[in-house]
């Protein structure tokens, strides 16, 4: 019986380099794909963005999120997620989006595999005011007309307007329920 360590092909070869590579941390080189969270949080027309304390997308500015935890739903990881990295309470209202974001090395291989789900929330606590927490390096509120500057990604920036528009259809009157 052969060591399990010798890999007699190339396939084999390409396995033995992939469990080699150094993990820095668990999200690094996973061998699955990781379930993310987000949470979309409008008030006055503005949403809250975060600047990530670490990586991936280290610096940048992005939507408030973090891994899902054994055991969670989606909707309790996204409470948890932006109760930690920006010290809100929520509500989760409704999906917005599911998209998948996989960051290749130099070699092509997945070094961050993640599918994310991305709720509108609200404010669940009208006197509390965010901070950066966590992770979270700084925080900043944005108009849908004020993204740009921020240089989010084009999928952050899609699910902003999504939940724009979103958050505009639950501001306007219930036209249905009139006669």
């Amino acid at each position: 019986m052969k060591n399990s360590r010798n890999y007699p092909n190339e396939a084999g070869a390409e396995l033995k380099s992939m469990l080699e590579k150094p993990k820095h941390n668990s999200r690094e080189y996973p061998g699955r794909p990781i379930v993310g969270v987000g949470g979309v949080v409008i008030e006055n027309g503005r949403a809250l963005l975060i600047r990530r304390g670490s990586e991936p997308l280290k610096g940048q500015w992005s939507i408030p999120g973090g891994t899902l935890e054994t055991g969670e739903t989606l909707e309790q990881g996204v409470i948890r997620e932006m109760a930690e990295e920006t010290g809100l309470q929520v509500r989760v209202i409704e999906l917005i989006e599911v998209f998948e974001r996989i960051m290749r090395d130099a070699e092509d291989r997945a070094q961050y595999h993640f599918v994310i789900v991305d709720y509108l929330c609200e404010n669940a606590v009208s006197t509390q005011r965010p901070q950066a927490a966590s992770d979270v390096t700084d925080i900043a509120w944005a108009g849908e007309d004020e993204l740009e500057p921020f240089t989010l990604t084009p999928t952050a920036t899609r699910i902003l307007k999504k939940a724009f528009a979103m958050d505009r259809l639950r501001g306007a009157p219930d036209v249905s329920s009139r006669s």
